[in-house]
C-alpha cells in the first residue's frame, strides 16, 4: 500500500514554481506532466507532488512554523547525495535554509540540508543510514 498518494503544493506564481521545483524534482528521478493549470511530479511509484496556482493572489509567502505547511523531507542513498542537490536548488532559485552538515540532535549519522523557495515552502535532503550492528 503506498504511503503518498500524491501531495498538493499551491504557489503565488506557476510559471516561477515550476521553474524553481523542476530541476531538484528532476535531480531526485521525478518524471514532469504538464496539465492545463497544474504541473505534477510522477515518483515512479504512482505517488505525485502537483504544483497549483493561488486562487487568491497576494497570500503568499508562507511563514516556517505557523500552522500548515513544515517541510518535506527527500531521503537520497548517501552524504554525497545531499551536497548536490542542495546546490541544484539554489542554482534554481531556491534560498539556502542550512547549508548541509551533520545534526546531532537527530544522531550522528543524520546528514541533511534545508532550502526555501519564494512562497516560503520548505525543503528537506537527508541521508540518515540505519546504524551498523555491532
Amino acid at each position: 500500500m503506498a504511503l503518498l498518494d500524491h501531495l498538493g503544493i499551491t504557489v503565488d506564481d506557476l510559471p516561477r514554481g515550476i521553474a524553481q521545483f523542476d530541476p531538484v524534482l528532476s535531480a531526485l528521478g521525478y518524471t514532469r506532466e504538464d496539465a492545463e493549470n497544474s504541473v505534477a511530479w510522477d515518483a515512479g511509484d504512482e505517488s505525485q507532488l502537483i504544483l497549483f496556482p493561488a486562487r487568491e493572489a497576494g497570500t503568499a509567502p508562507h511563514r516556517h512554523g505557523r500552522v500548515g505547511w513544515q517541510h518535506l523531507a527527500f531521503a537520497v542513498g548517501s552524504r554525497a547525495d545531499v551536497d548536490p542537490l542542495h546546490g541544484i536548488a539554489i542554482a534554481a532559485g531556491w534560498s539556502a535554509v542550512r547549508e548541509p552538515k551533520v545534526y546531532p540532535r537527530f544522531n550522528e549519522r543524520y546528514y541533511a540540508s534545508f532550502v526555501e523557495d519564494d512562497n516560503g515552502i520548505r525543503l528537506e535532503f537527508m541521508h540518515n543510514p540505519p546504524r551498523e550492528s555491532d
